[in-house]
């Protein structure tokens, strides 16, 4: 008799578990997915080019209702089936509306939450995050109306999501509490480059700054933005993209080891044998996650696990930033600052927008930062992976083709 596998969250990471599992042994389970909203499996990542227009729902799709039926995986999404308890002494799973699923092995993958600040207004219509497709409608229907837009935050998202207003027609502002943007990706001179990019397609800044309040109309609607020097940004919409925490509230209910995520093991088994976690959702060894590809990486170690390959364990490998908003090439993975032990090799062409940075340490690349070129970005990774001597092409590393590692 086939074991039962529940997996809570049907997102990316989850499902790519399904996914490798079914590839390695797909008769071993009778799988249920239980997700929150009610689709299939769509791919997060390219929620920002379907918010600019330049990608459709379906071409965004991973796993749409046919493959699940096709896999004979039994897709529970959005009310009343979403799951609000685990019961661990009785394996089961009880959902919004009271109904219960067994398990014999349960997979975790709630994935991660907004962060959103404490401050007044943040409740009025018009805020909202941008992690969904509840959010993208919500921003589509703001959008139409081609008025002010103010987004928190310089990061990854922040900048997709400014960038996609901006070419649905919104006057956008970006408000980061940093001085320049991608300040966790990037030095000073290569946000630089990026900013006056995005001020050339009508993107405003202001850096070094914090929203204080979020001022509403006489309908509770947003109306203005109050940053910290007592400045008024005039908005329509304000678009919180300060971050992300794991979203462990199921798991902590359920009494599993929690501290900044859920905590797993190498096999990513949380405190409790029978129950795994992968994703955003997790912290394994410490760390916490808020990109896909170590995600992917985790389904592919657990699905082993689950299969019955007890060797299997993880490790985090090494996630590039890559930056997709249209007319920017920009690449940046490692470290962003040379340390007392490190040299770097710079270039810099302002006219053509192209800036190259690579640091060393001990005869080895340990980070490279490309803006404007990034055909070598492939290059450098596998360099930085691989941990390669660069000695006997050091002196061309900064303009070399791959053939020269050869």
């Amino acid at each position: 008799m086939k074991q039962k596998l529940v997996v809570i969250g049907n997102g990316m990471a989850g499902m790519r578990s399904v996914e490798e599992l079914l590839n390695l042994d797909a008769a071993a389970y009778e799988i249920s997915v239980f997700g929150s909203e009610p689709h299939g499996n769509y791919n997060r990542i390219m929620l920002t080019p379907l918010l600019a227009g330049d990608k459709t729902l379906d071409q965004i799709m991973i796993h749409d209702f046919d493959w699940y039926r096709r896999h004979r995986v039994t897709l529970h999404c959005g009310p009343p089936k979403t799951v609000v308890a685990i019961d661990r002494d009785a394996k089961q799973v009880v959902t919004s509306d009271g109904s219960v699923a067994d398990y014999d092995r349960l997979l975790i993958a709630t994935g991660s939450v907004p962060l959103m600040p404490d401050i007044a207004g943040i409740e009025l219509n018009g805020v909202m995050a941008f992690r969904n497709l509840a959010d993208l409608h919500s921003l589509l229907r703001v959008s139409e109306l081609q008025g002010r837009a103010t987004v928190v935050g310089g990061g990854l998202l922040g900048l997709e999501a400014a960038s996609a207003l901006q070419q649905r027609g919104m006057q956008v502002t970006v408000v980061n509490r940093a001085g320049h943007i991608l300040n966790r990706q990037l030095d000073q001179a290569a946000g630089r480059l990026l900013q006056q990019h995005l001020q050339c397609q009508g993107i405003a800044f202001r850096l070094q700054s914090t929203v204080t309040a979020i001022i509403a109309d006489e309908l509770q609607q947003v109306a203005r933005v109050r940053l910290d020097d007592g400045s008024l940004l005039d908005s329509d919409l304000v678009v919180m993209a300060m971050g992300i925490q794991p979203n462990i509230a199921l798991a902590k209910q359920a009494g599993l080891l929690c501290e900044q995520g859920i905590v797993v093991n190498d096999q990513l088994q949380t405190s409790d044998p029978a129950i795994f976690a992968v994703g955003e959702c997790i912290q394994h060894r410490g760390e916490v996650f808020g990109l896909v590809a170590p995600a992917y990486e985790q389904a592919k170690v657990c699905a082993a696990y689950l299969a019955g390959d007890n060797r299997a364990g993880y490790r985090r490998g090494l996630a590039a930033t890559i930056l997709k908003v249209s007319g920017i090439d920009l690449f940046s993975v490692g470290v962003t600052e040379a340390g007392s032990d490190c040299q770097q090799q710079l270039f810099i062409d302002a006219g053509l927008g192209v800036y190259r940075k690579l640091i060393l340490k001990n005869q080895r690349l340990v980070g490279a930062m490309l803006y404007g070129d990034t055909r070598h970005s492939a290059f450098y990774l596998q360099l930085i992976r691989d941990q390669q001597t660069i000695t006997a092409f050091r002196d061309n590393l900064l303009f070399s083709q791959p053939e020269m590692a050869i």
